[in-house]
């Protein structure tokens, strides 16, 4: 750890979502629970947030794991895998202190000090987790660079990245600017954890999205509170299917 930090700096209250992110947090979807008159499933949250399914469940399953939500599994009328609800608990209100920054803080000095190549391993979990948080599409069908452009973009957004699309669109050149680093104190100690991450969250969710973008690299704070990233676009990924080969002609007779 930085011996420049000092406890107040590890300690400090969690900051709410910041101005203008809108809704989608944690916290909102506790909120819509409460509010519910039934138990409420995972696309249902995930229509009304705007969240991405799989964004939707993580914050769902968080909730239940820390006591705040209870899963109620529901019968169905049609044949196939009971309907599972979740219901907010008496208990619940986000209060009280939470030491995530101390949580990361403690992480990425970890993965930073014991792992050999700390940059490579933090790109590659980062990738797993752009490609769980980003909905594939449907077989054989190619995003154009725009739609890909715009779903990255919308998912770096429900992370609370306040992500900006610029570029040329002729050139084929791109760079978004994230306005707001949802871990900014720990990857201004740990940049070549944090951002490699950050980078790998961009590359795993094109991946998944079979996109013709490819993210180049992440200019870590160009300025106080703006990093960029930079991506280009490029050819359309392969088929991974091959077709066999046809049979040769037998030979008459």
């Amino acid at each position: 750890m930085n011996s420049d930090m000092h406890a107040d700096q590890l300690f400090p209250a969690e900051e709410g979502p910041a101005p203008g992110q809108g809704r989608g947090s944690r916290s909102d979807v506790l909120e819509m629970l409460r509010a519910a008159d039934h138990p409420l499933g995972v696309r249902e949250v995930a229509q009304r947030t705007g969240l991405h399914q799989n964004t939707a469940r993580f914050h769902l399953e968080a909730l239940a794991k820390s006591g705040l939500a209870t899963r109620e599994t529901q019968d169905r009328q049609t044949p196939g895998r009971p309907r599972v609800g979740y219901r907010a608990t008496t208990r619940a209100t986000i209060g009280g202190r939470r030491r995530y920054r101390l949580l990361s803080e403690m992480l990425a000095t970890l993965i930073a000090g014991t792992m050999p190549e700390p940059g490579m391993a933090a790109e590659e979990a980062g990738r797993e987790w752009g490609e769980y948080l980003t909905e594939q599409p449907p077989p054989y069908q190619r995003l154009t660079a725009d739609e890909a452009l715009a779903k990255l973009t919308s998912t770096l957004g429900e992370l609370g990245f306040a992500p900006e699309l610029a570029g040329d669109g002729d050139s084929g050149r791109y760079r978004v600017n994230l306005r707001q680093c949802p871990f900014r104190e720990v990857a201004q100690q740990h940049r070549q954890v944090v951002c490699a991450l950050h980078l790998g969250l961009m590359r795993g969710g094109l991946s998944r999205m079979r996109a013709p973008v490819t993210a180049d690299r992440l200019e870590p704070f160009v300025e106080p509170g703006l990093c960029v990233a930079r991506l280009s676009v490029s050819a359309l990924p392969a088929a991974t299917r091959r077709w066999p080969a046809p049979r040769p002609a037998r030979p008459p007779g």
